[in-house]
């Protein structure tokens, strides 16, 4: 075998795509790791009685979540139905308002759950609950007592967000060792030539 029959820039090319997939591979090892302690931190929020002010900075809504809080509404619009799952986990209908607050602040609220799809009514006033993620980086308030004439919608449960980093990690340690295998079969079969 004769290394200098060994191409140069395929194999730099190849050596640093397998160096950066083991990066992005221990990158989620490290995700993981975090997301872990902010599953417990929620899991120990949601213990906690006291309530709290409803967030008005999206970044610290996040810290928030599983908390208890209240906040005033006026609804802006009717409510609109979403797939959810009521207190004992049937499938259905979360009816969800968009509110008004007082200094005109906007937040999301889920009524409550049903069956049917059917515009429900509600007048607006003050509304408790508790403080689950919502879209992307949204929150909202799960009303509890439900609303509006709704059934109880599922409790946000902080085990119902994913850990998944550990198999992205090792999706990147596979793609980096498939890679470095088949080139190592590219090169052994172009060196026997």
């Amino acid at each position: 075998m004769k290394l200098s029959r060994i191409p140069v820039l395929p194999t730099i090319v190849v050596a640093m795509a397998a160096t950066i997939m083991a990066m992005l591979g221990f990158w989620q090892l490290d995700r993981m790791r975090q997301k872990e302690a902010l599953l417990a931190s929620y899991a120990s929020s949601e213990g906690q009685g006291a309530e709290v002010a409803w967030p008005a900075d999206p970044a610290a809504a996040q810290g928030l979540l599983f908390r208890r809080s209240r906040f005033d509404c006026r609804p802006a619009g009717p409510a609109q139905p979403m797939a959810g799952h009521n207190a004992q986990g049937a499938t259905g209908w979360a009816h969800i308002q968009s509110c008004v607050l007082p200094g005109g602040q906007r937040a999301q609220l889920v009524l409550g759950w049903a069956r049917d799809l059917e515009p429900r009514q509600w007048a607006g006033g003050e509304v408790t609950g508790t403080i689950a993620p919502g879209a992307g980086q949204e929150v909202r308030l799960v009303a509890d007592p439900p609303l509006a004439g709704l059934e109880a919608s599922a409790k946000p449960d902080p085990r119902s967000i994913p850990n998944n980093h550990w198999s992205y990690a090792v999706q990147w340690f596979l793609f980096a060792g498939v890679a470095l295998v088949i080139y190592a079969l590219v090169l052994r079969k172009r060196l026997k030539a």
